[in-house]
């Protein structure tokens, strides 16, 4: 068991393929029967590929648990999902940056980092293995910031080759909530997608990017060269990477947490599985409904902690396309509970550039006009469920249904460009887990 502070705690690792490290499934398991457990608590982070970093999530928020439970009667193990995510080294997390006294430490003269920092490009290469020319092309773009389109154009060729996968790929069938097809930001113009993502990142309050002069980051808008657009470029670059954690996310939770979920139904029958997810952890957690055997019964709750993905995944029929419904229209029926969906307003990581990175080529939307039809279910709910919930964080937890908990009241801290994204760590959270799950309750 890992150094996690609730306990009993497990470990379960996946590959980007979602095949599960057999070993850490097979202790689960036995753990589950041994532990004579009632209730098991299965997370998955969103955007984080520091396997220590995800034990530090998942320490910070399991902690309020045990005083949580007031009530003897139920015995809860733990369980952290570990899959192959990817964080950009610049976006501020509460609680997670480096201490007061490290920024101190930093002589204010400094030169600024590269666009690239060896961080972030270690990280790019375990993500995107065998893809090394592809970076040092990149790299080498961000941080000259040629004053030309043709740059532009080649930029945007080599992100979308960087995150390109075999086309017999299981992620293929993972990309997209609702509607199928590539995203626009990668196949439309590219210095009109620079532009977008750099008025994006002035009105999300972002300053100078790693590696930029303050005086290109004061150059107006429009006017002034086009080097001023090479901060909406690495946004690109973000979103890009994003899009395809985002379709591994499906994949991971279909092909691998599904089916370990449905052994653990066989191997202890009477365990009460709750998941919750994070970011594209929630994008996972809600496929796993979709590849669990049809005989298993065992998830009673699912809670979205700032799910980074459609708003209307669990509808029946899409308010602009009545002949389709999302992507995971139904899943929700195999929950023996509630499907709970945190949201807050301070999001801007959903709010912002989510609509912006998830509208599809060749839809007829404006890039100014993609928030509601591209809107992600951690900015603003459950959309277009009918039956579905609306209440505010206190308020009592539906026991059945999908229901949205607007919790903007403690989901509300964090720096451009991502604003609140990753402030989930909070006892008021933890509680929706454990009353959404009616976990000590008879």
């Amino acid at each position: 068991m890992a150094g996690v502070g609730v306990k009993p705690y497990w470990e379960l690792p996946f590959d980007a393929d979602g095949d599960v490290a057999q070993r850490q499934r097979d202790a689960l398991l036995a753990g589950a029967v041994r532990e004579r457990l009632t209730d098991l608590v299965v997370f998955s982070h969103g955007w984080n590929n520091d396997k220590s970093m995800a034990t530090r999530l998942y320490t910070r928020f399991f902690e309020p648990f045990p005083e949580l439970l007031v009530d003897g009667r139920a015995r809860v193990g733990y369980v952290g999902v570990l899959w192959p995510a990817l964080r950009f080294t610049d976006e501020p997390i509460p609680d997670f940056d480096p201490s007061p006294q490290a920024r101190a430490d930093t002589p204010a003269e400094a030169a600024p980092e590269p666009a690239l920092t060896d961080a972030l490009r270690r990280q790019l290469a375990v993500a995107f293995p065998g893809r090394d020319l592809l970076l040092d092309r990149i790299a080498q773009l961000l941080a000259e910031r040629p004053d030309a389109r043709s740059a532009f154009d080649e930029f945007a060729r080599l992100v979308r080759e960087l995150i390109a996968v075999p086309e017999d790929s299981p992620d293929l069938r993972h990309a997209t909530d609702s509607g199928d097809g590539t995203p626009g930001m990668l196949t439309d113009d590219a210095l009109e997608v620079c532009e977008v993502l750099t008025a994006a990142l002035r009105s999300a309050g972002a300053g100078a990017w790693p590696g930029e002069t303050a005086e290109v980051e004061r150059q107006p808008l429009f006017g002034g060269g086009l080097t001023r657009v090479w901060s909406g470029a690495h946004e690109l670059l973000r979103q890009g990477c994003y899009y395809a954690i985002k379709r591994r996310a499906g994949t991971v939770g279909r092909l691998g947490l599904g089916p370990v979920l449905g052994k653990l139904a066989d191997a202890a029958p009477a365990v009460r599985v709750h998941l919750v997810g994070h970011s594209f952890g929630g994008r996972l957690v809600s496929y796993a409904l979709s590849g669990l055997p049809r005989s298993a019964r065992n998830v009673k709750s699912v809670t979205l902690l700032q799910g980074a993905f459609s708003h209307y995944a669990f509808a029946a029929q899409l308010p602009f396309d009545r002949a389709h419904g999302g992507a995971l229209n139904g899943v929700q029926r195999r929950i023996d509970g509630p499907l709970v969906a945190c949201h807050s307003s301070h999001d801007d990581a959903l709010r912002t550039f989510y609509p912006l990175a998830s509208k599809l080529a060749g839809d007829a939307t404006s890039f100014l006009g993609v928030f509601d039809r591209w809107g992600a279910v951690g900015f603003d709910g459950i959309q277009a469920v009918d039956g579905a919930r609306r209440i505010r964080l206190g308020e009592a937890v539906p026991a059945t249904g999908c229901v949205s908990v607007d919790a903007s009241a403690v989901v509300r801290r964090g720096g451009p460009p991502v604003g609140a994204h990753s402030d989930i760590c909070h006892p008021e959270l933890a509680r929706v887990v454990l009353e959404a799950g009616r976990i000590g309750r008879d």
